[in-house]
């Protein structure tokens, strides 16, 4: 992945808005929540400021004019350049090729999952099915009225690639639930005995068990 000078992926949609026409920063947020684009990049008001500064400061959208309408406060219309534009294609290009590691909070969870007793684990995940469940049911209830209203599928995307992410963890941690609480999750021991003693397991327990210790260290 490229070093970039802004990689916040809301300087990708301001791009991307300026691409079509100039506009001022009420009338892009305006524009990303009429596409709803805030359920799939993240969107507030203070934030966009920012990003215009920072990319109008790295020379990849420039201030064309301000505009006064009535009582309302000058607006300040920015228009896209061509390094702005050649940013644009590289930044979105790259984004739709290449694979990224990207730390979710339920990964965080996984991998701290032996600070709780193996019990609570599998109530929490049992918590976390229903509210994944509650998820699925109304997204895919707006999908069925984007079919109904014949919007083009292409401006539904991101929502089928949420849908399809959400079902695979709905699967995988109903999985997962699942063999915490029958027992044949393996390592359940190792789990028990570090929760119940603190003892982190060593390299000789680990051996015992007949762990590939080069394996999990990636030699």
């Amino acid at each position: 992945m490229a070093r970039r000078k802004i990689n916040n992926p809301l300087a990708l949609a301001v791009l991307a808005l300026l691409a079509e026409r100039p506009m001022h920063p009420y009338e892009m947020s305006t524009t990303l929540r009429q596409r709803r684009k805030e359920t799939s990049i993240k969107l507030n008001y203070g934030s966009l400021y920012s990003v215009v500064d920072s990319l109008q400061r790295h020379k990849l959208i420039q201030a064309t004019e301000t505009i006064r309408q009535g009582r309302r406060p000058e607006r300040t219309i920015y228009a896209i350049t061509d390094a702005g534009r050649r940013e644009f294609v590289d930044w979105l290009s790259e984004l739709l090729r290449a694979p990224v590691k990207e730390y979710t909070q339920f990964e965080a969870g996984l991998t701290l999952l032996p600070g709780l007793p193996p019990e609570d684990v599998s109530d929490l995940l049992d918590e976390r099915i229903g509210l994944l469940t509650a998820e699925l049911h109304t997204g895919r209830a707006m999908l069925d009225l984007a079919r109904k209203a014949k919007l083009p599928r292409l401006f539904w995307l991101e929502a089928e690639y949420w849908l399809m992410l959400r079902e695979a963890e709905l699967r995988y941690v109903t999985e997962l639930a699942r063999e915490i609480r029958d027992g044949t999750l393996d390592g359940l021991d190792l789990w028990r005995s570090f929760y119940e003693t603190g003892r982190v397991p060593t390299q000789a327990d680990l051996e015992e068990r007949g762990v590939q210790l080069k394996l999990l260290s990636g030699e």
